[in-house]
């Protein structure tokens, strides 16, 4: 169940002990609610960054721009979906030389493939654990991919509406996705391959 986007917010869990309670959260994973309850993400207080290795350092940045849309089951939070898409030219590490060569072709190419998303196939969660999946698209490859992280909770703000909150994260190789630039640097890769995707949302609930 796909919709294309608004701000972002997703990730899930896989809670309980035991395989019983393992497969049951990994069913509830895949199966998309069958009434929604909509949530839009507050960009003020919601974030995706990435981290990838430098040498023996690390490089960390984040997107500027970015919407996903967050459903869940019409009378709970804990079974539910997320659609996200992210313009990669707003892609920030605070370096502008960098940067420019991150949006060029030997990574994003962001005049050719301006967008990235992803398609959740659904996510459960737990009272403080989520496990989110779905497909993530960069320069039209899609690969499955699943994050996992903490429900941080529901709470009404200063108007009365209810706001729901997720922390989450997952690895990627880049090579999956057609970014395989690379240079050797005294015997040892420039750039590393895994790339650890966070994402933070706090949502507002408009339905």
């Amino acid at each position: 169940m796909t919709k294309r986007l608004m701000p972002l917010v997703a990730l899930l869990m896989l809670t309980g002990s035991g395989a019983a309670a393992a497969q049951t959260s990994s069913d509830i994973a895949m199966r998309p609610p069958s009434k929604e309850t909509k949530w839009v993400v507050d960009m003020v207080h919601s974030q995706v960054d990435f981290g990838v290795r430098h040498l023996v350092g690390r490089v960390r940045g984040t997107f500027g721009k970015w919407y996903a849309l967050l459903t869940t089951e019409e009378n709970g939070w804990k079974v539910g979906n997320v659609d996200v898409t992210i313009e990669t030219a707003s892609l920030n590490t605070g370096n502008a030389y960098r940067d420019e060569d991150l949006r060029s072709d030997r990574f994003f190419a962001v005049k050719q493939f301006p967008k990235m998303t992803f398609q959740g196939t659904g996510f459960a969660a737990s009272d403080s654990t989520l496990e989110l999946r779905g497909l993530l698209t960069i320069r039209d490859q899609a690969k499955p991919v699943t994050f996992r992280g903490q429900f941080r909770g529901i709470a009404k703000d200063k108007e009365g509406r209810e706001r729901i909150a997720f922390e989450a994260k997952g690895t990627v190789d880049r090579r999956d996705f057609g970014i395989k630039w690379n240079e050797t640097v005294a015997g040892t890769e420039l750039i590393g391959n895994d790339v650890e995707i966070i994402i933070g949302i706090e949502a507002v609930r408009v339905d």
